[in-house]
Order: structure tokens, then sequence, then C-alpha cells
């Protein structure tokens, strides 16, 4: 079965003296992309973490965010108070009639104006939060596989209707050579010229014969049903989906080049229309 490479997955710590959550989520990419946001005091587990990621998620754009909360028992914090004031000044050197009771509040709030302490990490706070990161990544591949199913459901459609206009187009086919034929002969008694019979008959039908649209159909359906067969598959490969749809697209223009026919071509806009939306589609399978 197929999977989305779009997705979302959380969870959530709960330790005496902290809330740690975690957040992944990932969007379309050709490889696996992967951005982190650490807090500086895990960055030393950075590798780890993105090695354990890059094990369980295939490709895509994948952002990484761990977010701490400490309790405000646990909180043993200090003021950077050089800078405050060095804000303050940047601050102040822009709009200078703004007070420093003015700016404090907004300064308060920017990276590194206050600090906390805490004890190293221990083995035991960092296997606790290593399960929860996998706990997070399997989240995440369950939505990508639910995502899948509704993209499955989709392409499958849209297969659908390209193997049922293909069958609209059988009706048409022995309409266009008879129209072909009289064209032709309409054609040469315009011209009020002699020709050769068998001349002229040998000519027709190596006209007709390049015309002739039963290796394309064949093809076609052959495609189809192997993109089907993928559908159903045991694994996710949408580079795979994206060169067969490639080839889909070769023999619906190869019947639209060969036509000859409006009704045809009509029946091969609406396939194009169908296949335009299969690769869009593909476009998110993992």
């Amino acid at each position: 079965m197929i999977a989305s490479m779009t997705g979302f997955g959380k969870a959530v710590l709960e330790l005496p003296e902290k809330k740690i959550t975690i957040e992944i989520r990932s969007l379309n990419s050709k490889t696996l992309d992967l951005n982190t946001r650490i807090p500086s005091f895990y960055r030393e587990k950075e590798l780890e973490i993105r090695n354990l990621i890059s094990e369980k998620v295939q490709r895509g754009k994948v952002d990484f965010s761990m977010m701490v909360e400490l309790n405000l028992g646990a909180r043993n914090q200090s003021i950077n108070a050089d800078l405050i004031k060095s804000y303050i000044a940047e601050f102040k050197a822009i709009t200078p009639n703004v007070t420093d009771g003015e700016l404090l509040p907004v300064v308060m709030r920017l990276p590194d104006v206050i600090s906390y302490t805490q004890d190293d990490l221990g083995e035991d706070e960092w296997n606790q939060i290593r399960a929860t990161i996998i706990i997070a990544i399997n989240s995440l591949n369950e939505f990508r596989s639910d995502e899948g199913n509704v993209l499955d459901k989709h392409i499958t459609q849209n297969l659908t209707n390209i193997l049922e206009l293909l069958t609209q187009v059988i009706p048409f086919e022995s309409e266009r050579i008879t129209t072909i034929k009289e064209r032709f002969a309409k054609r040469m008694d315009e011209m009020k010229i002699d020709i050769d019979q068998n001349r002229f008959e040998q000519e027709l039908i190596f006209y007709l014969e390049k015309l002739d649209i039963t290796e394309e159909k064949v093809r076609l359906k052959n495609h189809c049903e192997y993109f089907l067969k993928e559908l159903q598959g045991t694994e996710s490969n949408g580079k795979k989906l994206g060169f067969i749809s490639q080839e889909i697209g070769r023999e619906i223009n190869t019947l639209g080049s060969k036509s000859n026919h409006p009704e045809m071509q009509k029946i091969v806009v609406q396939m194009k229309d169908e296949l335009e939306k299969i690769k869009e589609q593909s476009l998110n399978v993992l």
C-alpha cells in the first residue's frame, strides 16, 4: 500500500521537573530533507536524533521540533543584564523617543535574555526522551499511511476512468477507417486522373497502418494495470509510479496524434485530464 509524504506526529513526555513535547511534520521532497529545532541543553543528542529519524522516516521534507517547559519549582534562572542593556541601546538607536520602561517588556521576550540552568542530561531521562521521539515518529508514519489510503482511492479511480475511456475509443476505430477511405476516394475522383487501383490500395493500406492504434491501446492498458499492481504492493514507491505515469502519458499522446477523429480526440483530452490528476497526486506518494 502507498503512503503519503505529508504527515504529522506528536508525543508528550511528562517528567517531574519538565514537560517535553516532540512534534514531527513532513511535506513533499525528492530526498530526506531533515531540519531540527532542539534546545541547547539537548544539542549533544542531535546526531542520534537525526539517525533515529533517518532510520524510520523515508524521503520528504521533515521538520523535527523539541519543546521543553520547565516546572516553576525546577527553574534556576538568571537574567543576562548586559544583553538586556545591549538590546535596549539598539532599540533606542532606532526609536530614541521610547523610554527604557517601554522597551523592557519587549526585550524580555527576546532570545537568551533569561537562561535556565539544569543538571547534566542523565541516561534515564534521555532514554525516556528517545522512546517519546519514537512514539512521535510512529504517529507520523501512521498519519502518512492513512493519507496514503486516501491517495490510493483517488488514483485508482483516475486509472479506472482512463481504462473506461479506452474502451470508448473502440466504436470509432472502424468508423475512422471508413471515413479515411471515403475521403481518399473522393479526392481521387475530384482530381479526375487515372490511377493504378492496386497501387492505390497498397498506399492506402500503408497509410492506415501508420494510423493503427492497436499497439498503443495494448501498451496503455498494460501500463495502467501495472500502475494498479504497484499501488497494491507491499512498499510505497512514488518515484516508480511517476515513471509509469510518464509511460502512460506517452501512449495517450500517441493515441491523440493518430486519432484523426474528433470524438476520439475528445476522449484523449479526457484521458489527459485524468492523467494530470494522477501525476499531481503521485508527487505526494512516498
